[in-house]
């Protein structure tokens, strides 16, 4: 969109509103379109330390009301921006240059669930959680399980192709996707996939589930359901050492177990989850491991025991096996309430995803002490351990002057380190605004020229969350002339 463009939608139109607000209002409700500014600055930024620009925010009821927006956004030449519950820890949802935010978050029914095929349509506001709550008389769930789990929603889930702690085994989330209902970003509404095992034709649901919302708007979901394992485990295993710990995690799938989840907490962490929910912790140890296995009652009993083996060979502290569902609550919930848990600490954080090789964990994690202690920053290390799926939480107060700028030069460092070592930039919560300039790390020039050409493929226009995951000129860059996002 050209400045010409931008300056024309926000012209005033007789009503106090600008001529973009006013043709929205007349395809919407016009309590479904909000231009005050109080609740458009709501919408500058998601759970990331971005900020950008919106110049609306649209309430989208059903697939009908989507389309009637993302046809607006085409008549001005204006940017659009689908948002869910703006849990993204990437920009992602960060409008830019004054976009039309599209909020899914009314769009929250179960639509259906076919529990003898394990298959159930959901709208993209349906809460990860919620989805598994409402079907679990049925013994079945959502696999997908980011720490965000409570407030994230099916449609955020879908544009970053997230993860969480049990996607070790299950897979994330494009694994449990069958189709996507979804608005194009020329306002044409499609099915991209089937619930058939093997749908005809080229994998577009695949390239649509994690494409981070340049691609369109997804409308229905049609999600895999889960059985429910009959037999679980949940194992807290204590080290003076991290290094211990980050090769247990290997000697384990070396050992041919597979389990559910490993996760892994060290010492600042620890001591920051247990002030929150005086679970009995090892506070005192360096670092612990969070392991579940699910299956036959037999066969989780013998994978305990041989965990507990191999724990031994790596100098465990203490190992600790949940006496019941009440346990196993408690102790996922630690897990789940760290990032909350740290304001104890500092008011705010600056949340890192990146992966590395599962061989290479105890090195970069050294690397990434080392690089929080030249910042002089704190740094709590909670992960994914058993893909290697590094989460570093460097901790700070924002009012104090120049740590900003130490955080965001930290947070560098350490994704170049973890790329270095085999590792890749997102394991999870993608590239959205945060890493997007990183790009270059992994992939060269001819391969950001293919990204691009299948962006352009879906969105020829570049009006679909513009200027995210690809670098200018790959990205839209070149079109909208829009700033980068404000780091905050």
């Amino acid at each position: 969109m050209t400045v010409d463009a931008v300056a024309r939608s926000h012209v005033a139109a007789p009503h106090g509103t600008t001529p973009l607000v006013a043709r929205l209002r007349s395809v919407l409700r016009p309590d479904q379109v909000r231009d005050g500014v109080s609740e458009v600055n709501l919408y500058r930024h998601d759970a990331s330390n971005l900020v950008g620009h919106a110049s609306v925010v649209c309430f989208a009821e059903s697939t009908d009301d989507v389309r009637a927006i993302v046809l607006v956004a085409n008549e001005f030449g204006v940017p659009f921006v689908a948002r869910g519950s703006g849990t993204g820890l990437a920009g992602g949802a960060v409008p830019m240059g004054g976009a039309i935010v599209v909020s899914t978050a009314k769009m929250n029914r179960i639509l259906s669930v076919d529990p003898v095929n394990r298959v159930a349509w959901v709208e993209p506001g349906v809460l990860n959680l919620d989805l598994s709550k409402q079907i679990a008389h049925l013994g079945v769930h959502f696999a997908p399980d980011p720490s965000s789990q409570q407030t994230c929603s099916i449609g955020g889930n879908v544009a970053n192709n997230s993860g969480g702690p049990h996607c070790l085994a299950d897979g994330v989330t494009s694994a449990h996707i069958h189709a996507v209902e979804a608005v194009l970003p020329d306002g044409s509404v499609t099915v991209l996939g089937g619930e058939e095992p093997e749908p005809a034709g080229y994998d577009l649901r695949g390239v649509f589930v994690g494409s981070e919302g340049m691609f369109g708007v997804a409308t229905k979901v049609c999600v895999k359901l889960m059985a429910n394992p009959p037999g679980v485990a949940t194992m807290l295993l204590d080290f003076a050492d991290v290094a211990d710990g980050a090769q247990l995690v290997s000697d384990i799938i070396a050992d041919g177990i597979v389990p559910a989840a490993v996760e892994m907490m060290d010492q600042l962490c620890l001591r920051a989850v247990e002030a929150f929910i005086h679970a009995g912790l090892p506070v005192e140890q360096a670092a612990a491991l969070l392991i579940e296995v699910v299956g036959l009652p037999a066969a989780v009993a013998a994978q305990v025991e041989r965990i507990g083996e191999l724990a031994g060979r790596r100098n465990v502290g203490g190992v600790r096996v949940a006496a019941d569902d009440a346990e196993r609550a408690l102790l996922w919930k630690g897990r789940k309430s760290a990032f909350g848990a740290i304001a104890r600490i500092k008011p705010n954080y600056y949340l890192h995803d990146t992966v590395v090789p599962r061989h290479k964990l105890p090195e970069v994690l050294e690397q990434v002490y080392e690089i929080a202690a030249r910042h002089e920053l704190l740094v709590l290390n909670v992960f994914h351990a058993g893909d290697g799926n590094l989460h570093p939480l460097l901790v700070y107060d924002a009012r104090e002057p120049g740590v900003v700028e130490r955080v965001h030069a930290a947070g560098d460092e350490i994704v170049r380190v973890s790329v270095a070592a085999g590792g890749v930039l997102s394991g999870e919560h993608g590239i959205g605004l945060e890493k997007r300039d990183l790009m270059p790390l992994m992939f060269s020039e001819i391969d950001l020229a293919a990204q691009a050409d299948l962006r352009r493929a879906f969105d020829p226009r570049c009006l679909s969350n513009p200027d995210k995951v690809l670098p200018s000129p790959a990205g839209c860059g070149d079109i909208h002339s829009i700033p980068e996002g404000a780091w905050v």
